[in-house]
């Protein structure tokens, strides 16, 4: 009589110990290493995403991808207002919203946890690096209980609309390590977005596009 720890020997002679260990490992989120030494006050700003990876995601999907960081001192907390558009949508509505984070140790101050309760279970953010006045690279982590168990996100950062090629491969390169496949990591295009020289920072203010980071 067919039982179930026939299909777990079947399991384990056809999924080989090192693809086994994969499956496991993308239940639960990867160790990620932070930056060390980070100024979370230089990291505050107007960013553009240049590139885009989230693991539900198979294809482009947005457009004039920019966001806000600011820090509250009055609850110690780090939240990102962001804007875009998607990229098939005939009548370029700007889409927005926001995300806050809590800091679990100043001195770690690269690690962020998201606070909001929509979040199911953990959702962690890392600042893997960045040189503060021109590029920017973070991800997002959360384990769910849902299907999929596991989600991956991350976003390429510039204050200019552009960034050189060798930067970005150099940030690439960086993403594999933590389970993220650069193969569905998407440019964001910055190109067609609104020329008037501002941009919505989601809370119906207007901010120029530029900043002048010192």
């Amino acid at each position: 009589m067919w039982c179930f720890s026939h299909f777990i020997l079947i399991l384990l002679i056809v999924i080989p110990a090192d693809d086994a260990y994969r499956f496991r490992r993308r239940e639960k989120c990867p160790k990620v290493k932070a930056m060390r030494n980070f100024e979370l006050s230089e990291m505050m700003g107007f960013w553009y995403v240049i590139q885009y990876f989230a693991s539900t995601e198979e294809a482009p999907e947005y457009s004039c991808m920019r966001s806000v960081f600011d820090f509250s001192y009055d609850d110690l907390t780090v939240t990102m207002n962001f804007t875009y558009i998607y990229a098939d949508d005939p009548l370029h509505e700007l889409q927005q919203g926001n995300i806050t984070w809590i800091i679990p140790n100043f001195a770690t101050s690269a690690h962020w946890v998201h606070t909001e309760d929509i979040y199911e279970g953990i959702y962690n953010t890392y600042i893997i690096d960045t040189d503060y006045k021109t590029w920017a690279l973070i991800m997002h982590c959360a384990e769910k209980s849902k299907d999929p168990p596991r989600y991956l996100s991350a976003l390429l950062m510039s204050r200019e609309s552009h960034l050189g090629i060798n930067v970005i491969n150099f940030l690439r390169e960086k993403l594999p390590r933590y389970d993220i496949d650069i193969s569905f990591m998407f440019p964001i295009d910055q190109e067609k977005c609104d020329e008037s020289g501002f941009k919505s920072t989601g809370l119906g203010v207007k901010q120029p596009m530029k900043v002048i980071h010192k």
